[in-house]
């Protein structure tokens, strides 16, 4: 079985704009700002955008690598894989950056959200892809 690069792309592309729209003011992009201390930025920084697309890309192909090895097939399957993924990871990462670095707890709920949406996202593309 191999990995459908074409799926790929649209699954990068999918989880940059739903990410975008996640810490935007349509959704947590207030909260965001508050809770992390960062300040709105003048505009969009090209740097930024290509680094958080390569971020994208990298996680599409680790998550894609998984659905090949684990020979899943369908969105339910790829469900599955993201759900275990999420917690396995950002869940735990971000949960130990609550309880030793005080991170706000609504905050790493933020980013756990962002997580789950996009890996989640990203399974199911590629994983539906498949058929």
């Amino acid at each position: 079985m191999r990995m459908n690069y074409f799926a790929l792309v649209v699954a990068v592309i999918a989880a940059f704009v739903v990410s975008s729209v996640w810490y935007s003011p349509l959704l947590f992009g207030k909260q965001f700002i508050e809770l992390s201390g960062v300040g709105p930025s003048a505009g969009p920084n090209v740097w930024k955008i290509a680094g958080e697309l390569v971020r994208n890309l990298i996680l599409a192909y680790v998550l894609g690598r998984f659905v090949v090895l684990l020979e899943v097939v369908d969105w339910k399957g790829a469900l599955s894989l993201g759900v275990w993924l999420w917690i396995g990871f950002p869940v735990l990462l971000l949960s130990g950056s609550v309880v030793w670095q005080n991170v706000p707890w609504t905050l790493a709920a933020i980013h756990a959200g962002d997580w789950l949406v996009k890996i989640l996202l990203i399974a199911v593309i590629l994983g539906a892809w498949r058929r």
